[in-house]
């Protein structure tokens, strides 16, 4: 292996992309690397939604306070690095190729996603990171961050069905594997109260703290990241830093909250009148159509609308688009995406094909929203990004 590109394709391989829920992998390779992940401090934040932004709120405010951070997310927008950073900065292609070159030698053999938190866990324990914002890909009790024997806190956001045929088909179910990362003694912070939850929690002697969506107006208007949804995010985010880190004043965390960016969750790009919102499963996409509904209830929308095979589009649609909409909808090069007449077959009002040369005016509210990898596949469409 010579670079970051030679990199990528080994661990976007067949023989590595895929998804193989459970740690014994993991365990096995990070013996081997001396386990770097026992050394560090961690926050583990699990959820069906809002997971993303409630990790991104805490790593601003731990930063703007003065800790060395370490945030790890997932998916990315456009690169790979995007999901490992320490103080905010992505870790080098240089050193990612380095990592992965080190692990992949390893006699394990790992999916793209262990690679990826093993890399996470050596860059953010030779960067010196004092508390780590560890965010889980699926579910949580088998997800390979769950390796970790402590936390400093595990958080639990939002609740709902997706990836129902590796989670459970119900929300109980799906919120007792999201309760697997509360580890004994540690406190757990949640807005859900789910018998699972709680129950998990008492197995493990661990604090429950259930969270009301009610942050100070202040704290509110400081967030740079609008959209009604993240109120509830905010208030899992203040609760955390109120209980673990008294001593980071209130100026501080309003200054922290300021600088938070969190791009592709309802960022509004002024001059193209354009809004892209990577929603991709139905409880997001009603929490897109609630804020579009709030914030711009009297524009005309024009949708470019994409989603992966996985998740219910059929209803996602259904909630999204108004008949008067006017709807392009992007069968993009992705594994396991829909094909344009998949989702023309289950649009609900008339939609047409997009493709790249079609322009996206501003004579309309332009919406940009149905999956993260659809929004990665048209980098260069808009020079805003």
């Amino acid at each position: 292996m010579t670079g970051f590109e030679d990199a990528i394709k080994t661990i976007t391989s067949k023989g590595r992309f895929y998804i193989d829920l459970g740690l014994e992998r993991m365990l096995s390779a990070l013996d081997k690397l001396g386990n770097p992940q026992d050394e560090l401090e961690f926050i583990h934040v699990a959820g069906t939604n809002g997971k993303g932004s409630v990790c991104t709120m805490l790593e601003s405010v731990l930063r703007e306070a003065g800790y060395k951070t370490g945030l790890y997310t997932s998916p990315h927008i456009w690169e790979y690095t995007e999901r490992i950073k320490f103080n905010g900065i992505e870790i080098s292609k240089e050193d990612f190729a380095r990592y992965t070159e080190k692990i992949c030698s390893l006699d394990v053999h790992l999916t793209e996603f262990e690679i990826l938190t093993v890399i996470a866990f050596l860059y953010f324990k030779d960067m010196g990171a004092e508390v780590v914002i560890l965010e889980t890909g699926m579910g949580g009790r088998l997800d390979a961050t769950n390796v970790i024997k402590k936390n400093l806190c595990a958080v639990i956001t939002q609740i709902d069905l997706d990836h129902t045929d590796r989670l459970g088909d119900t929300k109980d179910k799906i919120a007792y594997e999201k309760a697997g990362i509360i580890k004994p003694n540690c406190p757990v912070i949640t807005s859900m109260g789910y018998e699972a939850i709680r129950d998990k929690a008492d197995e493990c002697n661990s604090m429950f703290i259930l969270v009301s969506p009610s942050p100070e107006p202040k704290f509110v208007e400081a967030l740079s990241l609008k959209g009604l949804h993240q109120v509830e995010n905010l208030a899992l985010v203040l609760t955390v830093i109120n209980y673990l880190f008294k001593d980071i004043s209130e100026e501080t965390v309003l200054r922290g909250l300021s600088k938070v960016k969190n791009p592709c969750r309802f960022e509004y790009i002024e001059d193209k009148n354009l809004i892209i919102d990577a929603s991709h499963n139905p409880n997001g996409i009603k929490v897109l159509r609630e804020n579009l509904d709030y914030y711009y209830p009297l524009e005309p929308r024009r949708f470019v609308f994409g989603c992966l095979r996985t998740k219910d589009y059929e209803k996602m649609m259904e909630i999204l688009f108004k008949e008067d909409d006017e709807v392009y909808l992007y069968g993009f090069d992705y594994p396991n995406a829909c094909t344009y007449e998949e989702l023309k077959y289950a649009c609900p009002i008339s939609a047409k094909p997009y493709s790249a040369d079609i322009k996206l005016t501003d004579d309309k509210l332009n919406i940009i929203c149905g999956s993260f990898y659809m929004i990665g596949t048209m980098k260069n469409l808009f020079s805003s990004f």
